[in-house]
């Protein structure tokens, strides 16, 4: 089987070697950006082409050929990329976070016959596969609550903080309206607003805000209160909202000296250097997800708990690997016909499926990442 790979970066990467690893497929990794593909063009079982995705012609000849397509792309070429993808008929399992609502893809999707799993990564994806399982276990699910961030090891000034994923990406997560759910209606919020701070045992105490990760669940899950919060080293929010407050992340273009410039790239080309992991820098990856409802006449709270670090034998970060093995899981539950829904299928719809948490379980313990669950008997 053929599987192309839309985008080499931090994240695509660990998707292509680890689904080169086995030999059982041909991995295809297609990029614009050559060094990209340079990274990895050694890796047994992958070959590269060189595209330019922002093309509906390139990507139209590029994927001919294969059985499955994973979309790692940046945000914004997200949502038309999954369209020609679906367009030319293929399944796709998709990581790109985009604004747009997927689900305006789904009546194109069913007309093709296409499997199409969007938001697979950590958050929204793994989160999402949990609580899929859990609705299929509770009786009533009442509130689901997910606390989620990939930071750098070492603090350092000013930011004490590295993108490990799309740079792009991060800006959008702090100017996206939040969108979560209490007593059962949708409530929006600005990003980066509700600040708490929290204890984690192997990452101590970070602040959570608002940020946009609810997403599909909004739709899809009857539940009266839904969140989810981004992680931070305490102090990030407060700064961000000021760079915001103050414009820098605007897409407007202002005059200076009679040349317009954007705020938005002026601001990104000063600080992604910045945001940059350096070689051998290291990462880790906290998510805590909290569900709550009822088993017959039992209130059960479950509690999941994940903490990943960089692994110096790969040189994978932390974020690469629990974003790209979530990724590459249920790629190969659809390539192996354990996951066959067709349409627009968040992560959630996995998760409903008999067998298909307990198959994501089993292949990230096999890959060293390691989810610990805490199920309590509340009180009335």
């Amino acid at each position: 089987m053929k599987i192309k790979v839309f985008g080499s970066g931090l994240v695509g990467q660990d998707i292509i070697k680890d689904l080169a690893k086995e030999g059982k497929y041909d991995v295809i990794a297609v990029d614009l950006d050559k060094s990209n593909l340079d990274a990895i063009q050694s890796q047994r079982c992958v070959s590269c082409i060189q595209a330019d995705l922002r093309v509906a012609a390139q990507i139209h000849s590029t994927i001919q050929d294969c059985d499955l397509v994973i979309s790692a792309v940046p945000g914004f070429m997200g949502f038309q990329t999954l369209k020609k993808t679906i367009e030319c008929g293929k399944n796709v399992v998709d990581i790109a976070f985009f604004e747009e609502d997927p689900f305006l893809l789904d009546s194109l999707a069913k007309s093709k016959g296409v499997t199409a799993v969007v938001d697979c990564g950590v958050a929204p994806g793994l989160c999402n596969i949990i609580l899929g399982y859990l609705e299929t276990r509770l009786d009533q699910i009442d509130r689901y609550d997910c606390y989620v961030g990939g930071l750098p090891k070492v603090r350092q000034w000013p930011y004490e903080y590295k993108a490990v994923f799309s740079p792009k990406d991060v800006l959008e997560e702090y100017t996206r309206p939040a969108r979560f759910v209490e007593f059962g209606h949708e409530v929006v919020e600005p990003a980066l607003s509700g600040v708490e701070l929290l204890d984690f045992p192997r990452a101590g105490t970070l602040e959570a805000f608002n940020t946009d990760g609810l997403r599909s669940l909004a739709k899809t899950m009857k539940i009266s209160f839904m969140k989810e919060k981004t992680l931070r080293y305490p102090g990030h929010a407060e700064l961000m909202r000021v760079f915001r407050e103050s414009g820098f992340f605007s897409t407007e273009p202002v005059e200076i000296d009679g040349k317009e410039v954007i705020p938005l790239a002026f601001t990104s080309k000063l600080i992604f250097d910045q945001w940059t992991l350096k070689e051998g820098e290291q990462d880790f990856t906290v998510m805590q997800v909290i569900v709550e409802g009822q088993k017959g006449t039992s209130r059960l709270r479950y509690v999941f708990d994940l903490y990943d670090e960089y692994d110096p034998e790969t040189g994978a970060t932390s974020m690469a690997r629990t974003t790209g093995y979530t990724c590459t899981i249920v790629a190969r539950q659809v390539l192996s016909g354990l996951f066959t829904q067709k349409g627009i299928c968040p992560p959630e719809f996995v998760g409903r499926i008999e067998g298909r948490y307990e198959n994501m379980m089993a292949e990230c313990e096999k890959r060293k990442i390691h989810l610990t669950e805490t199920v309590v008997e509340l009180e009335d």
